[in-house]
Order: structure tokens, then C-alpha cells, then sequence
């Protein structure tokens, strides 16, 4: 029997996978979260009640943390977990930024289910699962051209903060993250860091 944990924010979307996903005779959901930062404790939960999580479905966009965020943990932490994110937004960058964070699959929601259930035993054996069509955006749209740091930097100028906010918030110079704000404006091609925003987000870079 493989486990499972789901971690989704919606609750009819996390209940309605988790029914499909238990009616799998081999598959079972012992765990659930609406909530990216709960899923290390999710984990950690099971694994002291002897029902170790082999895969966790993670969402991207979720409260308290992002699913890439909690992939990326949740693999430092369990080596031999598998992840499998789960997302609404085919972006190519996410994919990217996925499989650096060390998930085995990547797929977008609409997939059927059994396609999904087929994706988990896929991952169990070894395979790395990727939606096609997201394979090949990937491909054709290039590489993240944003250091880790501005991307940082970059994602933190929403809302309209300022440069001394964000220097507050990261602990950076003001001239540091102006220069950063620079090289994310050039690396873009955009004339300002709102325009260079919008892009990182719509690419799924950030």
C-alpha cells in the first residue's frame, strides 16, 4: 500500500482528491493539509504514528508556504519521500524550479484521475512524470535567467515597497537592492521593476 499526504487549500478540491485517489485499491491518504507550511509537521505526524508518507501532492499556490517551498523541505528532510506537485498553473519556470526542489512529477489538475494514480506509482517505481506540454514550454521558453537572490529581491518589491523596505525585510543594503532590482529590470528586458515583476510571475520564475 502506498501513502499518501495531500496538501491542497481548497477544501473540495483536497476532499474530492483524496475520495478518488482512496477508491485506488493500492493508494491511501493518511494525511491532509491546506496549508504549505504544515507539511513537514504533516509528515513528521504520520511518520511518529507508524504510517510513514511514501508520496506527498503538493499544490504550488497555497498559504503560509508555496508548494515548490515545501517540496524542496519536505526532500531535505525525507530523501525517500516522493513528491508530486499538483498545480492550476502550467508555467514553464515552475516546472523548472519543481524538479531543483526534487519532485518526481509535475502535473497540472485537470489531469484525470486515473492518470494521476497512475503518475504516483510511476514515481514510486523511479520515474519522473512530467505533463508533456509542459515539457516542451519548458524547453522552448529557456532558462530562468534570475539568480536565487533576485528573485528574493524581485518578489519582495510587490506591492509597490520600496527599496529601504525591502532592504529592511531581506536584510540587504538599499544599494544592494537596487542593484538587484537592476539586473532583474535588465535580465527581463523590462523598463521597470513592476513590468519585471509581472513577467517573473507570468513565466513562473518566482
Amino acid at each position: 500500500m502506498t501513502r499518501l499526504l495531500l496538501a491542497e487549500d481548497q477544501a473540495m478540491i483536497r476532499e474530492a482528491l483524496a475520495t478518488l485517489l482512496d477508491l485506488e485499491p493500492d493508494l491511501e491518504v493518511v494525511a491532509t493539509v491546506g496549508r504549505g507550511d504544515e507539511v513537514l509537521d504533516a509528515l513528521a505526524a504520520a511518520k511518529a504514528a507508524g504510517t510513514e508518507v511514501d508520496v506527498a501532492l503538493l499544490d504550488i499556490e497555497m498559504p503560509g508556504m508555496d508548494g515548490i517551498c515545501a517540496a524542496e523541505r519536505a526532500h531535505a528532510a525525507y530523501p525517500g519521500l516522493r513528491i508530486v506537485i499538483l498545480t492550476t498553473f502550467g508555467r514553464p519556470g515552475f516546472l523548472r524550479r519543481a524538479m531543483e526542489a526534487g519532485a518526481s512529477a509535475f502535473l497540472v489538475k485537470d489531469a484525470p484521475a486515473a492518470q494521476l494514480a497512475d503518475a504516483i506509482r510511476r514515481v514510486v517505481a523511479g520515474e519522473r512524470v512530467i505533463d508533456p506540454d509542459l515539457a516542451a514550454a519548458a524547453l522552448a521558453d529557456g532558462v530562468n535567467p534570475l539568480t536565487s537572490r533576485e528573485r528574493d529581491v524581485l518578489a519582495a518589491s510587490a506591492g509597490g515597497a520600496t527599496n529601504a523596505e525591502i532592504a529592511a525585510k531581506l536584510f540587504l543594503s538599499e544599494g544592494t537592492v537596487r542593484n538587484y532590482l537592476s539586473a532583474c529590470i535588465q535580465k527581463t528586458g523590462t523598463r521597470n521593476r513592476t513590468e519585471a515583476l509581472t513577467l517573473a510571475r507570468a513565466k513562473g520564475w518566482l
